[in-house]
């Protein structure tokens, strides 16, 4: 038997090709999206006025099926489309559950405020 052959005895075999991907497809939580009640909404909004360009904050918000939690520089805010970025993610203000505000960074400064 030529090394070749006798090495492929050996090399590991997926009988279920998928099987993995599948699996930890169906073990994720689907949550569903909870209704926020009118007084949450102003409170909410009213943490959302406040924040600016550049403030560290962090987002709770539902996308796909799950809640996210993420805590970065908000680089965009665009109140016309509905939106806030914080790093490279776009957030809808519809999805957001919750959001604290962490403190600031000024570009000016050589530290944080």
């Amino acid at each position: 038997m030529s090394p070749a052959d006798r090495a492929k005895q050996f090399m590991p075999f997926a009988a279920l090709k998928g099987l993995p991907e599948a699996l930890a497809k169906k073990e994720k939580i689907i949550v569903p999206k909870m209704e926020l009640s009118d007084d949450y909404k102003e409170e909410l909004n009213r943490a959302l006025l406040q924040v600016q360009r550049n403030d560290i904050i962090t987002v709770v918000y539902f996308h796909q099926d799950s809640y996210l939690k993420i805590t970065g520089m908000v680089s965009r805010i665009d109140t016309t489309a509905g939106y806030i970025q914080i790093v490279n993610t776009k957030i809808p203000f519809e999805d957001i559950y919750s959001c604290s505000s962490s403190g600031s960074y000024s570009s000016t400064s050589p530290g944080w405020q």
